[in-house]
């Protein structure tokens, strides 16, 4: 063996050992690449399932809103109608009820005044 086949001999030692020390990260990292892509298959796997239900729960709120403003609707109405009948009453009872109340009032002013003069 001449000092150039030994030279060479070291060279090929010195690049297997290179590859050997670079293969063992790359393998490492191949590993943590599979396991990124299996924990990304399992969020979508999961997230799927989970977006139908958002779904399924917007469109059942829509629908019970949709039943609550039929509700404040009606209650409006309800609102608006007894008003009405209030000013309704007001009109038809309030001023007939103050006259007599005030004919009342008067005719009691009246009799206490008479019953005052006689003593």
């Amino acid at each position: 063996m001449s000092v150039g086949g030994i030279a060479g001999l070291i060279a090929a030692v010195a690049f297997v050992l290179l590859v050997g020390a670079l293969a063992y990260p790359l393998i490492k990292l191949g590993k943590v690449l599979d396991e990124a892509r299996v924990t990304v298959r399992g969020l979508s796997d999961g997230a799927l399932p989970l977006l139908s239900e958002v779904t399924t729960t917007v469109a059942s709120t829509n629908a019970q809103l949709g039943k609550v403003d039929t509700i404040t609707n009606n209650v409006a109405q309800v609102s608006t109608n007894v008003s009405a009948l209030t000013a309704l009453f007001a009109a038809t009872l309030g001023s007939p009820v103050v006259k007599v109340a005030a004919f009342s009032y008067g005719v009691r002013q009246a009799i206490s005044g008479r019953k005052s003069r006689k003593r």
